[in-house]
């Protein structure tokens, strides 16, 4: 029996036989049924290629014990000529071997398609990405850049997996803090006008104080000086220039202010090679009104009343005042509290912003809505649940990624200092000392809600410590055989038989998880899988190295066996072509050799 041509995803294709034969032996059992049937690698290697779930998800359906449905699949899968071996396995799973052919031949299909490779098709429906949204009053620092990082390789992710995708920035540019920041940026005007007043002096006579003393605002006031001189301050002081009153400034300082600090994050964002389609300005937003229309709609639905919360936890009734606010029903939503619209002043809460900012995208026509926030953010995370579904009448989705502090350490010991910033890591600080590629791939080294400690000496260390020197290595060592070989051409057709050593056949099983590592990723909103499949493969490719350094017969180069070498060829130049589509999707540029 011949085998089936070469899927574009081998684990989709063995789902899809499998599906196939639980059809011809449960004939009356409903079609979603199936729906939760996996295949995946098996937990030992030992144990096959691949196992599925299918007897276990579809007995109950099927009033079947498991055991009893997993033999009877078994059999069915026995039958296909890609199978080898198809074994019944604990309470309902099944364990299949591959036919080795079929596995070699997966690497025709890598070698066709390229950096391409693992490309899922494309799928219905628009999902926004919103990441960094940082608060425009000053550089970013490491915690923004692991957002950012993190935020844009999951939208390349998705897109990899077949989704179209829209990258967002909320510009955070409506609260309190910009209000200080504008007060922090008149300060520095004054000083470009030569003012004799001091910080302190200066920080006595502004409501809050100086909240924002870094030298990264001197430009903003030297801009303000240049265009409006002495215009916006008070002349005639004994100080000379002066604090004048808001109402000649304030207007004109925060757009000035807002506009420079979002010009200075995009550089920061580009010198890191994150790039948005959108930015969304809240202020703009509340200007238009939607604030406003999404309490009118919310209040159509019955979900707005007037009533007085709980005290929070933590709170004591001698700490707590109660007070009637303008309140959303969060909790018919999942939530565990209802939540305040409105002040008791009339002013909208900053959930209230939220909301309408989801509104917003809502109405521009998203089908799912993806968020990466700062961890300290996880106990906002089911009321903008609750609104999101409440807005779109649940057709909407929210996930939201939680991504934890960064530590930045050197030579063993914190690293805390940015003169420029005053007191925090600037992203740029980071990117001039490792380089954009070692920032990108580190960050996405563990998963985004746990806490990391970036080493410095550690991600520019050659060693095997390193993640991110080891699978650029392994790319490297690809690309070098490859040059010594002089770059041969049409090897998607090459013959592959000669490949049998346990190594190579591991190699290619590797790489033919890719696209299934794509799709599962995707799906749990997790892009620090790639990473770890990278880090995998790249074992994979220097144990296969290593051994032909011992055993001669497995070297990829061999005198006087051109249609062998010919296939380990195909081997080293799929492995190539599967790093750089993994490096592509976390924004990292592959290395043609290590210097």
């Amino acid at each position: 029996m011949s085998l089936p041509p070469a899927p574009a995803d081998i684990f989709a294709h063995l789902r899809a036989r499998i599906v196939e034969a639980l059809r011809a032996l449960l004939p009356e059992v409903p079609e979603e049924a199936f729906a939760r049937v996996t295949v995946e690698p098996p937990r030992e290697a030992a144990h096959g290629d691949m196992a599925t779930n299918a007897a276990l998800v579809v007995g109950k359906a099927a009033k079947q014990a498991p055991p009893k449905l997993a033999a009877a699949l078994a059999e069915k899968l026995t039958a296909l000529p890609e199978v080898t071996e198809a074994s019944p396995a604990g309470p309902g799973f099944v364990n299949i071997r591959l036919d080795e052919g079929f596995i070699r031949a997966q690497l025709g299909v890598i070698l066709a398609a390229g950096e391409t490779y693992g490309q899922g098709a494309p799928r219905p429906g628009r999902i926004n990405v919103e990441y960094v949204s940082a608060n425009p009053t000053g550089p970013m620092h490491v915690g923004h850049c692991r957002g950012a990082v993190v935020g844009d390789a999951l939208a390349a992710l998705l897109a990899k997996a077949g989704h179209e995708v829209c990258r967002e920035y909320y510009i955070n540019d409506a609260g309190a803090q910009v209000q200080a920041l504008a007060y922090a940026a008149y300060w520095r005007y004054l000083q470009a006008l030569g003012t004799t007043l001091t910080e302190d002096e200066y920080a006595q006579l502004i409501p809050g104080g100086l909240q924002y003393r870094g030298d990264y605002l001197v430009p903003v006031g030297e801009a303000l000086a240049r265009h409006h001189g002495d215009a916006l301050a008070e002349t005639g002081t004994a100080h000379g220039p002066g604090l004048a009153g808001p109402d000649r400034w304030f207007a004109t300082v925060r757009e000035t202010t807002v506009a420079m600090m979002m010009d200075m994050i995009r550089d920061d964002l580009a010198a890191l090679g994150v790039q948005h389609d959108i930015f969304i300005s809240e202020a703009a937003m509340v200007a238009e009104g939607k604030l406003d229309a999404a309490e009118a709609q919310l209040n159509a639905q019955g979900l707005i009343y007037r009533g007085v919360l709980e005290p929070p936890k933590g709170k004591t009734p001698d700490d707590w005042e109660p007070r009637e606010q303008t309140l959303f029903r969060a909790t018919q939503f999942g939530d565990e509290v209802d939540r305040a619209l409105r002040k008791s002043d009339g002013s909208g809460t900053y959930f209230a912003n939220d909301i309408a900012n989801h509104l917003g995208k809502i109405e521009r026509g998203f089908d799912a809505l993806v968020h990466v926030w700062g961890a300290d953010h996880g106990g906002y995370v089911k009321r903008m649940q609750a609104a999101v579904a409440a807005l779109s009448d649940r057709r909407v989705s929210l996930d939201v990624v939680l991504a934890q502090i960064v530590h930045v350490v050197k030579d063993g010991a914190p690293v805390r200092m940015s003169k420029r910033a005053g007191t925090y890591v600037t992203l740029r600080d980071l990117i001039d000392e490792v380089g954009r590629d070692a920032v990108r791939f580190t960050m996405l080294t563990r998963k985004a809600d746990a806490q990391m400690e970036f080493d410095l000496d550690l991600v520019v260390q050659q060693s095997r410590d390193n993640p991110v020197f080891y699978v650029q290595y392994a790319h490297a060592r690809c690309r070098s055989v490859l040059r010594a070989a002089g770059e041969p051409a049409d090897l998607a057709a090459a013959p592959l038989d000669a490949l049998t050593d346990p190594a190579e056949l591991a190699l290619i099983r590797r790489m033919a998880g890719w696209p299934r590592v794509v799709e599962a990723a995707a799906a749990a909103r997790e892009p620090h899988r790639v990473a770890f499949f990278l880090n995998d493969l790249a074992g994979d490719f220097h144990l296969l190295w290593n051994k032909g350094r011992e055993d001669s017969s497995l070297r990829f180069i061999q005198e006087g066996d051109p249609e062998g070498t010919r296939a380990r060829l195909a081997l080293v130049a799929a492995t190539a072509a599967v790093i750089r589509s993994g490096l592509g999707v976390m924004g990292v540029a592959p290395v043609e050799e290590m210097r």
